[in-house]
Formats: structure tokens, C-alpha cells, sequence
């Protein structure tokens, strides 16, 4: 149905300079979205514009060089570093006679290539529907026709019609699979919750090096390689940091300038690993001299699926690219590390980073020693529920000396409905307790 470039299949590249626009398209970029689909670029087109032309995109003359570059290089498609309406698809198809595709059409592609789960492709089927249903019209010359033959004579109904609605149909069945996956899911994020298991997860720009770190940190074998979208389907492992803090690392598809709408729409089940979260460890590729911007459009993106407000620790990755620079952590002005500096590659600087990951998850937990009477048994209950026991002992009267850790809110709530602060242990008592529990 979707119309997949082959490996090796020989591309001519389209990019504009428009006026236009506030963000401009980086040309080196789209070479590699080329190369990530499996398409051979063999000529690249460039020009300038101050608005896109309706009929061809770029101005007639343009067009005719492209035509040219075509029936000279013998390409067998052009690929556009921009996004095309249908009816500027159509007709460079009719004037190139070669298969056009636009920006958006191509990262639907790489989608459709490296998607492995049963979640993932149902995602990327739905977006390329969604995509294709605008572009029915290309794929069809009889569209006037009416269906006939015997018994089903009448205004019946066109082929084009007919496409739309079997099109429909196919989008409410996806939608209705992923809105079984996405309990599923949520399932999951309720019991990591009651477990009291903090969620970290990388997010950055395509290619930052989050599969590496990933890899790196966890000791787990994630496809990681030196190409846009190389991870597409999530990925969670827990992961242990050295005071003993467990936490699970879920390692998410990369984000681009430019992210197909439609794409964000059918990823967004996906994308909820990156909205609850309780951290987000932001990888940059800190070589790129594009670094400010891609962190721009991460963080656009992040606003769009609701993730903005979730606190970030930036991780400046591949340092090995740079001179003079060693890993280190650098810390705000609260004291809390903010940035560090790594290289996934060779391993420098993670121990850093699992340093500034305890630190930045320990914040906004408590610890304290409690000595509980016997009556509070309810209390104890609810200690065991929503804290982290680390120690326990009980007295010849049944009260309990107990040290518990719990994320703050508990304490406080806690503390309004049960008055837990009353029973804050003093060091006399502790002692004592200690002491009795520990004779013959």
C-alpha cells in the first residue's frame, strides 16, 4: 500500500532556502534522513525562494532543472526537504515522471523500516494512513467511474469513495489496538508507581547518542547506530545506582526539526514514558554545531506532549569529539547538578552521571527514625504501603522503633491526617529501644 524507497534506489535532493521561514532546513541533515531510508543520493538541487510556488513548490524554471537532473542522472526518485501538499506532489510527478517524495513522507518511511514491536507498527501504519488518505487521489486515473455490472447498477459509489472509507475503517480498528496497548501500558506505569520506583527517561535529538548511554548504563544490547531514528521502539530496564536507589531507564525514539504531526499524534501512548516520568536526562550531542537549536526543538516537542513541566538533566554527550574537555558535573545554584559531561562511546564521565542521577532523584525525599505505639498499627500499615522501611525493631510493649524513607508529599500527607511528627524518635529513646532489643 505505502510507497517504500529500496535500498540503493538513486535519489535526487530538493532543497530551498525560503525567506519565509523562521527555521530554516539543514541540507546535511536531510542527506542523512536520505541515506537512513536506504536511498542513494546521486545529485542535490538547491535554490532560494521567498514563498513556496502553489503549483510545483519551487518556481517552473526549477522544476525543468530538476526534470533535467532526473533524465540525465537517471534517478529514480526526488526527495524534497520540505513538506508538499498533495496537489504539489501530483504535479511534479506528472511533470518529473519519477516518484516525489516530501520531508514528511520520507520520516514516515525510516518509521516504517525500523519498527520491530507490535506497538510500533501499528503507530507508523496509522500515521502513513493518516498521510495517505490527503494523497488517494494520486494513486488513481478512473476515479470518475461508478461501480456496476449486474444488480449493482445505480449512483453507487466512486473508487475514490470507496478508498476513503475502507481507509477509515482501517484508522478506527489501529485506534482502537492502541488504546488496548496504551492500558496495557498504563498498567505498567501504576504498578512502577506503588512500587515506588522512580522513571527516568532519555529523550534528546535523533542521533544524540541516547542508544549508547542507554546501552552503557544498563548493560543491555539496544540496536545502537550512527544514523537518524536508529531507536523507535521504547525500551525500559531498571537500573541500580550505588547507594542502592533503584530507578527504570526508558530509552524513547529520537525527536527532529519538524516532526511529522501526524507521527507525534500516533506516538503519544509512547511518548507517556516521557510525560510521567520523574526526570528526563536530556542527551545533546555536545560536537554539533547545531546544538543549541536541536535542544530548541526537543524542547518544543516535549511542550507539545505535555512533558515540558518535567525537570530535565542535560547530558552533554561526546566529548571524545572534543578538544580539552573533560567529564565533569556542573551544578545550579541550589546545589543540584544540571549538566554533566559524558562520552557514551568510551564510558568517560558515566560515573559522574549516576552520581548526578542519585542526587537529583534523593531530592525531595525524606528520612527519618519513628517510634510508633502499638496503637498505631493503621499508621504502620500505611508506612509500609507508601515508604521505604529500612530498619525495623520492636520493644517488650509492642511499639515500634522504625526508620522510613518516602518522597516528601507522603510525609506531609502523612503528617495532616495522621499527625506522623508526633512519633519523630528522640535519640534517648532510640537508644534505649536499640539497647532493649538487643539483650538476651
Amino acid at each position: 500500500m505505502f510507497e517504500r524507497p529500496q535500498a540503493g534506489e538513486r535519489a535526487v535532493l530538493v532543497h530551498l532556502a525560503l525567506q519565509a521561514e523562521q527555521q530554516q532546513e539543514e541540507p546535511q541533515e536531510f542527506r542523512e534522513l536520505a541515506l537512513s531510508a536506504g536511498a542513494e543520493p546521486i545529485a542535490v538541487v538547491t535554490g532560494s525562494r521567498s514563498v513556496p510556488h502553489p503549483r510545483y513548490f519551487v518556481g517552473s524554471g526549477k522544476a525543468e532543472e530538476i526534470r533535467d537532473t532526473v533524465r540525465e542522472l537517471d534517478a529514480d526518485l526526488v526527495l524534497f526537504n520540505h513538506a508538499l501538499s498533495p496537489v504539489q506532489e501530483r504535479n511534479l510527478e506528472q511533470l518529473l515522471q519519477c516518484r516525489v517524495l516530501d520531508r514528511t513522507g520520507l520520516i514516515l518511511d525510516i518509521f516504517a523500516q525500523r519498527a520491530r514491536t507490535h506497538e510500533g507498527k501499528l503507530q507508523v501504519e496509522l500515521a502513513q494512513l493518516k498521510h495517505l488518505s490527503t494523497r488517494l487521489v494520486r494513486g488513481w486515473t478512473h476515479l470518475e467511474r461508478q461501480k456496476g455490472g449486474i444488480g449493482l447498477r445505480g449512483p453507487g459509489e466512486t473508487q475514490l469513495e470507496t478508498d476513503r472509507r475502507l481507509l477509515g475503517d482501517r484508522i478506527r480498528q489501529l485506534n482502537k489496538r492502541l488504546e488496548k496497548v496504551q492500558r496495557q501500558r498504563e498498567q505498567g506505569r501504576r504498578a512502577r508507581k506503588r512500587a515506588e520506583i522512580p522513571t527516568v527517561s532519555l529523550v534528546g535529538y535523533t542521533n544524540a547518542g541516547k542508544s549508547t548511554l542507554f546501552n552503557r548504563l544498563t548493560e543491555s544490547h539496544v540496536y545502537a547506530a550512527d544514523q537518524l531514528f536508529a531507536t523507535l521502539d521504547p525500551t525500559l530496564r531498571r537500573l541500580e545506582l550505588a547507594d542502592g536507589q533503584k530507578l527504570i531507564l526508558a530509552d524513547t525514539v529520537g525527536f527532529i526539526r519538524h516532526l511529522p504531526h501526524d507521527l507525534v499524534a500516533a506516538f503519544r501512548s509512547t511518548l507517556q514514558e516521557t510525560r510521567d516520568a520523574d526526570l528526563l536526562l536530556h542527551v545533546v550531542d555536545a560536537s554539533s554545531p547545531e546544538r543549541e537549536a536541536n535542544m530548541e526543538q526537543v524542547n518544543a516537542v516535549l511542550s507539545e506532549i505535555d512533558a515540558r513541566a518535567v525537570p530535565q538533566l542535560l547530558v552533554y554527550n561526546k566529548i571524545d569529539r572534543l578538544d580539552d574537555t573533560p567529564p565533569h558535573i556542573e551544578y545550579d545554584e541550589q546545589g543540584l547538578p544540571w549538566r554533566v559531561w559524558i562520552s557514551a562511546q568510551s564510558g568517560a564521565g558515566l560515573e559522574q552521571l549516576r552520581e548526578a542521577l542519585a542526587a537529583r532523584l534523593d531530592r525531595g525525599r525524606v528520612c527519618h527514625e519513628l517510634l510508633l505505639p502499638v496503637a498505631e498499627g493503621r499508621l504502620h500499615a500505611l508506612l509500609h504501603e507508601v515508604g521505604k522501611v529500612h530498619r525495623e525493631q520492636v520493644d517488650e510493649q509492642g511499639n515500634w522503633l522504625m526508620t522510613v524513607e518516602m518522597p516528601r508529599p507522603e510525609w506531609q500527607s502523612l503528617d495532616k491526617h495522621h499527625g506522623i511528627s508526633n512519633y519523630l524518635a528522640r535519640n534517648d529513646e532510640a537508644l534505649r529501644l536499640a539497647a532493649g532489643s538487643e539483650a538476651p
